[in-house]
């Protein structure tokens, strides 16, 4: 293994893919069968509870990620403006652990 072939990165975006896909199937199905399911034996006024208790519990966690992962995000930026000791110190190491957590709670 010299290190100077180049690497079959189509390979590795298609066993990803595929993948993600498959893994996919049942959380879609259940978007999907859970309402018809719930609008069907349990009632038209079940389906419109279950629908408003998902879409307000959707909405409350997308404002608790995004706080959580902005607030992970500035306590980095806090410390390393000298606060608690500034940067290298164990605080920092934690804080910087919270900001890769947080990051993508911020973005989606």
């Amino acid at each position: 293994m010299q290190g100077k072939a180049k690497p079959d990165s189509d390979r590795c975006i298609d066993i990803v893919t595929r993948g993600a896909l498959i893994e996919m199937i049942l959380p879609g199905l259940l978007a999907i069968v859970a309402p018809l399911a719930v609008g069907f034996f349990i009632g038209p006024e079940s389906l419109g509870g279950f629908l408003v208790g998902a879409t307000s519990t959707g909405v409350l966690l997308g404002i608790f990620m995004a706080n959580a992962g902005a607030a992970w995000d500035n306590a980095k930026k806090w410390l390393e403006e000298g606060n608690l000791g500034g940067r290298g110190t164990e605080v920092h190491r934690a804080s910087i652990i919270g900001d890769t957590v947080g990051d993508p709670l911020k973005d989606t």
